[in-house]
């Protein structure tokens, strides 16, 4: 029998998998906000439904909570400064985001890939994380681009150039 991972090892071994990088915003109280993910999945294709997993430590999660609806913005591989701006810690995020408003009202990152509009689904407990059910109510591409990806800890696009903006 062997002994359980450590998060240590856990986290070095989960950053061999290559995963995009999305922005998820709402509008609340009037002003967007927003967070950087990357545990992000298509869920369901009849009904269609998206997933998402934010830390139960983000501060920004329980703000988007408040919204009925949010956007899921796909960035594309120039966009390392979008995420990062994201990530931070702060409550104008959006200070140097550039963004538009769907009919719905939620922001979709300008240059971003493709955007997926949704309402809240429903919860799931998973350990140090939030699984979050989004139903697809609107959506959109681009036909070409490339997508941010997070490899290793750093960002980078599918060809493996690193961006110059890692984490």
């Amino acid at each position: 029998m062997t002994a359980d991972p450590s998060s240590a090892d856990f986290r070095a071994t989960m950053s061999s998998f290559c995963t995009g990088v999305v922005a998820i915003a709402a509008v609340v109280d009037g002003r967007p906000v927003g967070m950087t993910c990357q545990s992000f999945i298509s869920l369901s294709l009849d009904p269609p439904l998206i997933a998402f997993a934010p830390a139960r430590t983000s501060s920004t999660y329980p703000v988007l909570r408040q919204a009925r609806r949010f956007a899921i913005s796909v960035l594309a591989e120039d966009q390392g400064d979008v995420a990062l701006a994201l990530a931070s810690k702060g409550t104008d995020k959006f200070a140097t985001v550039p963004w538009h408003p769907l009919a719905s009202g939620t922001p979709v990152i300008d240059g971003c890939l493709a955007w997926i509009d949704c309402t809240f689904e429903t919860e799931y407990d998973a350990g140090d994380h939030l699984l979050v059910v989004g139903r697809v109510h609107e959506l959109g591409h681009l036909p070409d681009g490339e997508p941010l990806t997070y490899y290793r800890s750093s960002f980078n696009s599918v060809g493996g150039r690193q961006s110059p903006l890692s984490s």
